[in-house]
């Protein structure tokens, strides 16, 4: 009762800042989306796509010197998705929404930015323990990390007087444990526990979080490594960035740790030394902080490096070419989508898929409020004199430069019109199956708040061929069988 009460206190506190709510309400449908069984591709990669800041850090991720080797040049989440794993890009994504927020949420104390840097410092540790080993594996442990002292942080940005009052007791000899009890009732060890709970966190996060213990036999091998890289980076972390120590002192106290590891981590105790003891060198640390601030401070950085539209849509196809025809539909539909969201800077992107001969529903999109609209963009099949009629009757792409001149207004159908009204232009691109038969419809528009682009014929060839490409996944699929979820 307790706990909950003090969780409740935070949770009021930090509805009143009005931002975390949208934190809650991102890590529980990333959450969602790994856990589906269907591997719901779209849903994490809409998850990721609705923050575009967070879009250009999981490309640089994905991109860095520890992933290069899984792909390269990744330019889309859902390539980036395919690369890594649903698991590995999830727990990512987790990681990454929880240092943000408490980035963003940071009041101008010293003491704060100094546990969100420790924070991030832990994971810092935490990655290069895992980073020759699964991506899937690694990221978990990353989030495990950060999550073991999230408790923490709630109490130091959020409730400042009592932080104040837990920090007193620590300077007068008492242990942070027994400081929290004293003041909140709980540790932050507990808080931690109870958040990681209502943000819906899978089990082996919550595991992993826990207290290590080298004498536990009744717990999965698993489990037992998951908590000793957790301890083990929280407790380098804070030897690390601890003020006014001796380096010498400093590296007996990870020589100590190292060997208390050791075993659990299946590493040499000497190989552990000298990892954590490069990263409070100069030379390797300020690598490990640069990347860090560069991530947080620096998220634009790759769309100023962003390839040219035709490169990009390239890159696209050649990620659709290399996937066999008989691989998930949807990841096909998701990975042509983004390319052509990203390749040509849409504000949003549309599905449409045909269902039986009678009807083409939209299955899903990227941008702001296309999942709300969905379940309200269809039309029928049969010929009406409108541009989307005139798209599925075509072999190649539509190009509306003008979505609001008089006479492309009356071949817009009204459902679109209701539904889209401030498109300014937009592109449709036909998909046709083995036979000419269209099977989908590609959509891509600029709105008020996005500036419409010239496409040029370059780029509206390499649209085209990537709808061709396209195509050979509905191949095997009759019409009226086709379904995406």
């Amino acid at each position: 009762m307790v706990k909950a009460a003090v969780l409740d206190r935070l949770w009021a506190r930090m509805n009143e800042r009005g931002d975390f709510p949208m934190l809650s309400q991102s890590l529980r449908t990333t959450v969602a989306a790994m856990g589906n069984d269907d591997l719901d591709f779209a849903a994490l990669v809409q998850v990721v796509l609705s923050d575009f800041a967070l879009t250009q850090k999981v490309l640089r991720l994905a991109n860095s010197a520890m992933y290069m080797a899984f792909g390269g040049n990744i330019t889309t989440v859902t390539r980036a998705l395919m690369v890594l794993g649903m698991d590995a890009v999830g727990h990512l994504v987790v990681g990454l929404k929880l240092v943000d927020h408490f980035h963003h949420s940071a009041p101008r104390r010293i003491d704060a930015k100094l546990e969100l840097n420790r924070t991030m410092l832990s994971g810092c540790v935490a990655r290069k323990l895992t980073e020759h080993g699964d991506l899937r594996v690694g990221e978990e442990a990353v989030v495990c990390t950060l999550m073991r002292q999230v408790g923490k942080l709630l109490v130091v940005f959020y409730l400042e007087a009592e932080w104040d009052q837990i920090r007193r007791r620590c300077m007068d000899g008492a242990d942070e444990s027994e400081a929290s009890v004293a003041v909140l009732g709980v540790t932050f060890d507990e808080l931690g526990l109870e958040a990681a709970s209502r943000w819906r966190l899978p089990e082996t996060i919550r595991a992993g979080m826990s207290h290590y213990d080298p004498h536990a036999t009744d717990e999965q091998r698993s489990i037992q490594w998951l908590r000793a890289t957790t301890n083990y980076s929280t407790d380098v972390a804070s030897v690390l960035i601890a003020p006014d120590i001796d380096p010498r002192e400093r590296e007996a106290h990870i020589t100590e740790l190292a060997h208390r590891y050791s075993r659990a981590l299946a590493t040499d105790p000497e190989v552990l030394v000298e990892m954590s003891v490069a990263l409070a060198r100069e030379e390797a640390g300020e690598g490990v902080m640069r990347e860090i601030m560069e991530l947080r401070a620096n998220a634009d950085a790759i769309a100023r490096e962003a390839l040219d539209p035709e490169a990009r849509i390239a890159a696209g196809v050649a990620d659709l070419r290399a996937l066999p025809p008989d691989n998930s539909l949807q990841l096909a539909l998701a990975l042509a989508s983004e390319t052509v969201l990203a390749g040509l800077g849409f504000a949003r992107t549309v599905v449409f898929v045909r269902r039986g001969s009678n009807a083409f529903e939209a299955k899903f999109g990227f941008g702001p409020g296309v999942e709300q609209a969905l379940p309200k963009l269809a039309f029928d099949a049969a010929f009406q004199p409108d541009v989307f009629h005139l798209a599925i009757a075509n072999a190649v792409g539509i190009y509306i430069e003008n979505a609001r001149d008089p006479k492309i207004v009356t071949r817009l159908p009204a459902w679109f019109r209701h539904t889209f009204d401030d498109a300014r232009a937009f592109v449709l691109l036909p998909v046709a199956a083995e036979g000419g038969a269209p099977v989908a419809l590609l959509y891509g528009d600029w709105n008020d708040a996005h500036e419409p682009r010239k496409i040029t014929p370059q780029a509206m060839s390499a649209l085209n061929e990537l709808a061709r490409e396209l195509g050979r996944f509905f191949v095997s699929v009759p019409a009226q069988e086709i379904e995406v979820q």
